[in-house]
């Protein structure tokens, strides 16, 4: 039986104890820790945790309780000081997306990883779906064939109170606007199904929420070995549609699930009946990948524990929240400059380094409120 905390108790840590309760066999949920110890005590009311204790200091819960895990549910601002703390007193970490702001931030903690032996993972729990993780299954599979274009839509909408949160609307302390902190979802799943590009151009604006400095949409290209993918991030976008379309030499294949086929005419131009049989084969490919049995985070949080006790990696590890961060911290880098980045970022790029974006990025608004908590409930929509 694992002893669990959870650090911070916004809105985001009821999906992480949640997970936990589900998980009842395997852990127990022994403190909760918020700057605010009411907030801390008020989801211990909530979720029926009777014996947990509440903390509003991180030092003090980590002398106190024997920990397995701690869930980082914190601001991203907060993510590296909390995540190195814990590791440094010898506890396994799983923090939320994004894994921190900035790729300073993020070699801090897999550096405290390393030193300590323990864990760290990172929150990517939409790779925890069974249409994703049929769609890898047949990028992986090469029945499409090489990959041409690849369309990326986290289309999402928030309205302008959204960023009236504290901590939200501001490049210091929410790291960036809808690219780190919506996106990072479909950009972590870009980088799973199709790897790292080898350069990022990008734009973005602020059109919608004049009460925020971050940008709340951006559009990016990303370039591949001879592929290319488009990448759209947004929380202006009405009906909140998420979508990724494959384009490969031999069909086309989304999320949600669609497969198109075509062949050729001897003159170049598609035939009228496309390519029935090569559809009827992905969809039987499809089709007999079996459902997985536990979703996002729950699934996630489940191959943690899982890993912990067997003393393997979890399939979600730092270096994979790092990539994700580098990948946005392209994209801001060349929304600012003007100019194509190549990757890998370099410790020597200005970008790398934690602050840069609190120098550089454009404020487009300046924030015109700061609340300590917004009412009602998070929904999410679309064909994600």
């Amino acid at each position: 039986m694992l002893n669990v905390a959870v650090i911070g108790t916004g809105s985001i840590a009821d999906a992480h104890l949640r997970a936990y309760l589900d998980a009842a066999d395997q852990v127990r949920v022994v403190a909760l820790a918020d700057l605010t110890v009411e907030k801390a005590e008020t989801a211990r009311e909530r979720f029926g945790l009777t014996d947990a204790r509440t903390y509003a200091d991180v030092g003090e819960l980590l002398a106190a309780e024997d920990l397995d895990l701690v869930s980082v549910t914190t601001p991203p601002s907060a993510h590296r000081p909390v995540a190195v703390q814990a590791l440094e007193a010898g506890v396994h970490v799983i923090v939320e997306k994004p894994m921190a702001p900035s790729l300073e931030d993020c070699d801090a903690m897999l550096e405290a990883q390393r030193r300590s032996g323990k864990l760290l993972s990172v929150i990517a729990q939409n790779r925890f779906r069974t249409e994703m993780m049929r769609l890898k299954a047949v990028l992986d599979s090469g029945k499409i064939g090489p990959v041409a274009h690849t369309r990326i839509t986290s289309e999402w909408w928030r309205g302008t109170s959204y960023y009236d949160l504290w901590w939200r609307g501001t490049w210091a302390s929410e790291g960036g606007g809808c690219t780190l902190n919506h996106a990072i979802h479909h950009i972590d799943l870009a980088l799973w199904l199709l790897g790292t590009p080898h350069a990022v151009v990008a734009m973005m604006t602020n059109a919608a929420h004049a009460n925020a400095e971050v940008e709340d949409l951006s559009v990016a290209i990303l370039q591949y070995e001879r592929g290319l993918a488009e990448l759209t991030s947004s929380v202006v976008h009405h009906g909140q549609r998420q979508e990724i379309v494959v384009q490969g030499e031999r069909a086309r294949v989304s999320q949600p699930w669609e497969v198109v086929a075509e062949t050729a005419q001897p003159n170049g131009f598609p035939t009228s009946d496309g390519n029935p049989p090569l559809a009827d084969e992905l969809e039987a490919f499809v089709a007999a990948i079996p459902p997985l049995e536990h979703t996002g985070h729950a699934a996630q949080l489940r191959d943690v524990m899982t890993a912990i006790d067997a003393g393997i990696e979890p399939m979600i590890t730092g270096e994979d929240g790092r990539r994700a961060v580098e990948l946005v911290t392209a994209i801001y880098a060349s929304a600012i400059e003007r100019r194509t980045i190549d990757l890998p970022l370099a410790p020597e790029d200005p970008y790398y380094r934690s602050g840069t974006l609190v120098e550089r990025a454009p404020h487009f608004f300046e924030k015109s409120a700061s609340v300590g908590a917004l009412d009602g409930d998070i929904t999410v929509g679309g064909s994600s």
